[in-house]
């Protein structure tokens, strides 16, 4: 089958599509045939080795041979592990995997899989996992949101922050989304009661306004941050697009900075992480088939062409999510 795989870490001309072996199961895997991909900073963050934390699971000095880019995916079942219940060959699914949904097929466990709302194409549903995932259990689990809350989403037209938009109006609260001048119509069309325009607006000058503040971009100091927040307010900080490169600890810097001052500041600070579970995966097919949450999609690469794309998310501009299709 063809994948894509590198060998050394640096910009997406490191990437070559190449055969590769076919992967086995294990008795609580699945066999998806890729039907789509999507795009996220994980895996240009991943391919670069930035931060440099990266290299302690993927090789110190190059990746380790084999392995194959890729995180979210959506496909067709098309064999099971023998301890696998509940999916079946031919059914079509989504969800993630850590490494490998660059390529015509791909090993999963049961639990990062979910049956693929009927409604989704294919590249619609490639587009949900990581993303979808790290807004839910921002606002959700770490945010504990409510409904008739004030809620600002800062980088809200990107790929989890389309994301978060739409499930923050779900769970029934008021919704501020953070973008640019460009992604303004868009980020209302999601639902958002109101937009600000960070080209026009320091939205950190509006004090003590937001309940639940969720920080996707990275780009302010913490006390910034904290000054929109009522005085028991919450910051989810996610890790940030905005990162400087080539650190250690890339977005995990902001992450870091943020735990440290929560024990000594009133309002609550806490970052979330990537959980994949197929548990939450059909809590969001539900709010997809009822239409109340939709995958934005900026664009559309064939497989062909995934280098291009990994160097369009790079850039950061995208609004919505970029897929891949097989």
């Amino acid at each position: 089958m063809k994948a894509w795989t590198w060998d050394r870490y640096g910009p997406a001309d490191v990437l070559a599509l190449k055969d590769v072996d076919e992967p086995d199961i294990a008795p609580d895997e699945v066999l998806v045939r890729v039907r789509a991909a999507s795009v996220n900073p994980y895996d240009w963050r991943h391919m670069r080795a930035d931060p440099k934390l990266v290299r302690l699971s993927c090789g110190l000095r190059r990746p380790r041979p084999g392995l194959v880019l890729g995180a979210d995916l959506a496909g067709v079942v098309e064999r099971t592990g023998g301890a696998v219940t509940g999916l079946r060959p031919g059914d079509e699914v989504f969800g993630e995997v850590r490494l490998g949904s660059f390529a015509e097929a791909v090993a999963v466990p049961q639990d990062r899989l979910a049956v693929k709302p009927a409604r989704l194409a294919f590249e619609q549903a490639a587009s949900v996992s990581m993303a979808a995932h790290t807004a839910l259990q921002g606002l959700r689990d770490t945010g504990r949101i409510s409904a008739g809350q004030r809620v600002l989403v800062n980088g809200a037209s990107g790929g989890i922050g389309t994301f978060a938009v739409q499930l923050a109006k779900a769970f029934g609260a008021e919704v501020t989304g953070v973008c640019s001048t460009r992604n303004l119509e868009l980020v209302r069309s999601l639902g958002a009661d109101h937009v600000v325009d960070y080209t026009r607006e320091d939205f950190t000058a509006r004090k003590g306004g937001y309940d639940l503040l969720m920080d996707i971009v990275g780009d302010r100091p913490l006390a910034e941050l904290r000054r929109c927040l009522t005085s028991r307010g919450t910051l989810v900080i996610v890790g940030g697009i905005a990162s400087p490169r080539g650190g250690l600890l890339g977005p995990a810097g902001q992450i870091v900075r943020g735990a440290l001052a929560s024990p000594f500041v009133s309002q609550r600070i806490d970052s979330v992480g990537w959980k994949p579970n197929s548990a939450d995966l059909r809590f969001l097919a539900g709010l997809m088939e009822r239409d109340q949450v939709t995958p934005v999609i900026d664009r559309t690469y064939p497989f062909a062409e995934l280098p291009a794309a990994l160097r369009y998310i790079e850039r950061g501009h995208a609004r919505g999510k970029v897929a891949i299709a097989l």
